[in-house]
Parts: structure tokens; sequence; C-alpha cells
């Protein structure tokens, strides 16, 4: 490596540290109806410890998208960072609100993280925000324009809300009901859904833009895939990776959740999303 490559190298690095340092706060400015310093370091907000830390990798994977690809010049890499590293800060919220508001739309979440300070709801949130940053990622990623971007961004969206219907149904339960009722376990293992959905999404849009038909067909075929593996994976999980218990009632038919197997489900999701981008 060159002189030169290392200090372009860090000029990128201090770029996107203060686009990093922007989405900061922009997120504090989405939520400036309650003091995020005093309820981190003060309240000891473990909950919403959970959803900002979600929040920043999502941003992290976000800008990630803008700093992939080949280099075109410093300056114009740099004008790419900015134009692009803005947009994915307001594509990050925006999907971090639409999806917490029809995801979890039966309860506030808010209230769950702030008042009752849920560490279940504050994984989900979390989850959510780190699967919106990598379908952020996935989008802005490649030779392709602002509006193809928009439109893969939002057709990911709506998938993370089909997946979480999905999930909804093939669990002998009502996540929602066990979320309110503070289920961590139940909260991790939503989280890991929501996690490796955003990141097949990522994989399934990942690339240079061809044509809307083979785009669209790759797309589809990853969602597909997805969906299906989905009730395999938790079947799988609950036969292999704990053998002798029901996940089920790990999870939710015993008087304290069993956090240790909502993080192994968890697992199951993005470890299966994760080679299947390496597989295929």
């Amino acid at each position: 490596m060159s002189l030169d490559q290392v200090v372009t190298g860090i000029i990128y690095l201090v770029a996107t540290f203060i686009i990093f340092l922007l989405g900061k706060w922009v997120f504090n400015k989405f939520n400036s109806h309650y003091d995020l310093h005093f309820e981190l370091l003060k309240n000891d907000n473990f909950a919403l410890a959970l959803a900002v830390t979600g929040y920043y990798l999502g941003l992290i994977f976000a800008l990630g998208g803008v700093l992939d690809g080949p280099s075109k010049g410093w300056t114009e890499d740099l004008i790419d960072i900015l134009f692009y590293g803005i947009f994915a800060i307001i594509l990050l919220n925006i999907a971090g609100i639409i999806n917490e508001k029809i995801i979890l739309s039966k309860f506030s979440l808010e209230d769950e993280i702030i008042r009752d300070r849920n560490a279940g709801a504050g994984a989900i949130s979390g989850g959510n925000y780190l699967a919106a940053g990598l379908v952020v990622a996935g989008a802005i990623q490649g030779e392709g324009d602002l509006m193809t971007a928009i439109v893969f961004w939002l057709i990911g969206q709506a998938v993370l809300i089909l997946a979480s219907r999905v999930y909804d149904l093939i669990t002998p339960f009502d996540v929602h009901e066990h979320i309110e009722k503070d289920n961590i376990a139940v909260g991790v293992a939503f989280a890991g859904v929501l996690i490796a959905f955003g990141n097949i999404i990522r994989i399934s849009i990942y690339g240079d833009f061809i044509s809307w038909r083979a785009n669209l067909t790759e797309f589809g075929t990853f969602v597909l895939f997805g969906l299906i593996m989905l009730p395999i994976v938790r079947f799988i999980t609950d036969k292999l990776l704990l053998p002798g218990e029901k996940l089920t009632d790990e999870l939710v038919n015993q008087e304290k959740p069993n956090v240790g197997a909502g993080v192994i489900e968890a697992f199951s999701y993005i470890a299966a999303s994760l080679l299947l981008g390496w597989v295929v």
C-alpha cells in the first residue's frame, strides 16, 4: 500500500466519520421527545441502548454501501460519500419509523423502550435499524441511479414487513403479546428474523443495475427462498440446536423465558442468511 493510498484512506475515513456524526445528530432530532443522554447514562436504559446500538450498526452498514465499489478519484468519491451518506441517513431514519409503526403496530414501541425499559422491544428496534441499514447498503451500492435505489429500498421495506408477518404466523404464540410482557427471548429471536431478511435483501439487490426484469427476478428469487426457509430454519433450530426441549416452551411456556434459546434462534436465521449469500 502506497503513501497516497494511506492518505486517501484516512481522508475517506474522516469523511465517513463526519457523516456518521451527522447520522447520530439526525437520530437525536428524530427522537427529540426524550433525552437520549439521560436515558442511556443516567437512567441506565438497557432497552434503549440495544435500539441505539442497532441504529449505529445499521448506519455503519449503510455507509459501507456508499464506500463499496471502485474509486472514481478522491474528489468525486468525497462528493459521493457526502451525497449518498446523507441520502442513507434519511432512508435509515424513515425506515426505522415506518417499520416500527407497521411491524409493531399493536403498541407504542417508544413507551415500551423509554417508560417500561422493555429489552425485548429494544432488541427488535435495534434489529429493525440494522436490517434497514443492510437494505440501504444494498440499494445504494453499485452502478445505478437514485430512482433505482429508492425503488429497491421501498420494496425492501415491504419485504421486511412481510417477513415479520410470516414469522408471526409460523410461531404458535402471539409475538406482540409476549413482547408487551417484556419477554426478551421472543424479542431477540424476532430481531434475528429482521436482521436475516435485511441481509437477504442486501444480497439480492447488491451489485450493478442491469435491467428491471433481471434485477427484480433475482430479488424475488432470493426473497422467496428466504420466506420458504424461515419455518425450516426454525424447525432445525428446535430439533437439532436445542434437542430435548421444545423451542416454544423455552421462549414462552415457562416462568422465566430462556433468553439463550432466543439468541440461538436469532443466530440460526442470521447464519442461514450469511450462508445463502456465500453459496449462491
